[in-house]
């Protein structure tokens, strides 16, 4: 992952990007130090709970130059304060669908090569459907409403030991082959108010259930003294990286996939009212009663009365509906 030089010692986490010829998008972090991915878990919560903090235990690089070669391209870029950085670039020969290879360099002030990142882009098949979920309280259990039990579970558990509800898996795996072939699966994009520090934890967890692999985008990087507010973020963020993936693939269609829990329903009716037609369905799992009655007039207040819209508690109560309305068989 990392590849330092003897005056720095950095990694370049390079994320799952995401795109086609036109337009190709990469993201990642420098960060300083030997960052260690887990490769090992344990049932010891007290284990797991430091496991968590030190995911935390980050220091960011900012204002430091980076560059990606993508074939005989390179380009340029510089981190921003929270040592995030972004490629969105276009390919001069067509990408073929699948997940590419790609590399980032971070430079020092002599525009050396002081540690290197390597990661993938995804473009995806030219599919009828694509799929955009939510992942904390859509897929993963995560008890977003309460804030005690989603801590609990947060440092007590770990990416093998963290529950998926009922049927989902079998759900999505069932999405991934709607109206397509087992070798040309449809696409998933996984856009969550989860921090990037989860990111290795988030792939192994969908890794270890066999959900559809994608790219998943993420919030941004906190240190250690933010950790108890993960998740707790300003949540327009997540409605404008939804909005960067349906401009991304103006051919495909969308199916939008969340929860009740935060603001799901709402930005999901913003988007469906801005791109009428590239929306199919909008899935809300209900695990917020409270707001059961608000997420149903927000779906009635749909200006695109075609589209169609499942608020949900078990996931075979969407299964049903998807097959009813001839989405998956």
């Amino acid at each position: 992952m990392e590849n330092n030089s003897k005056n720095v010692l950095a990694t370049v986490k390079v994320y799952h990007g995401y795109g086609h010829q036109k337009n190709l998008v990469v993201y990642g972090h420098v960060l300083a130090g030997n960052v260690v991915v887990a490769s090992r878990y344990g049932n010891n919560a007290i284990a797991n709970a430091i496991r968590l903090v030190k995911l935390f235990f980050v220091k960011p690089i900012p204002k430091v130059s980076v560059r990606l070669d993508w074939g005989d391209q390179q380009f340029d870029s510089t981190t921003e304060t929270d040592g995030f950085f972004k490629f969105e670039w276009e390919s001069p020969t067509e990408v073929s669908a699948g997940w590419h290879p790609v590399t980032v360099y971070m430079l020092d002030e002599q525009g050396h090569v002081a540690a290197t990142g390597e990661g993938k882009i995804f473009v995806p098949h030219s599919t009828q459907y694509a799929f955009i979920s939510d992942i904390d309280d859509t897929v993963l259990v995560s008890h977003s409403a309460t804030t005690g039990k989603k801590l609990r579970v947060l440092f007590s558990k770990n990416p093998l030991s963290r529950k998926t509800f009922a049927d989902v898996v079998k759900y999505y795996q069932l999405l991934s082959l709607a109206h397509t072939e087992p070798d040309v699966l449809n696409p998933f994009f996984y856009v969550s108010s989860s921090e990037w520090n989860l990111y290795d934890d988030l792939n192994e967890f969908f890794k270890h259930n066999e959900l559809p692999k994608g790219a998943f985008l993420l919030n941004q990087i906190k240190r250690w003294y933010q950790l108890l507010k993960t998740g707790k973020t300003k949540h327009q963020g997540k409605l404008i990286r939804i909005l960067r993936i349906l401009e991304a693939f103006p051919k495909q269609r969308f199916v939008l996939l969340g929860d009740n829990s935060q603001r799901d329903p709402e930005f999901y009716i913003t988007l469906a009212n801005k791109y009428p037609d590239k929306i199919v369905a909008i899935y809300i799992r209900n695990i917020y009663l409270k707001k059961e009655l608000p997420t149903k007039m927000l779906f009635e207040s749909l200006q695109n009365k075609e589209i169609h819209t499942c608020q949900f508690k078990h996931t075979d109560e969407a299964i049903l509906h998807s097959k009813s309305i001839g989405l998956i068989e």
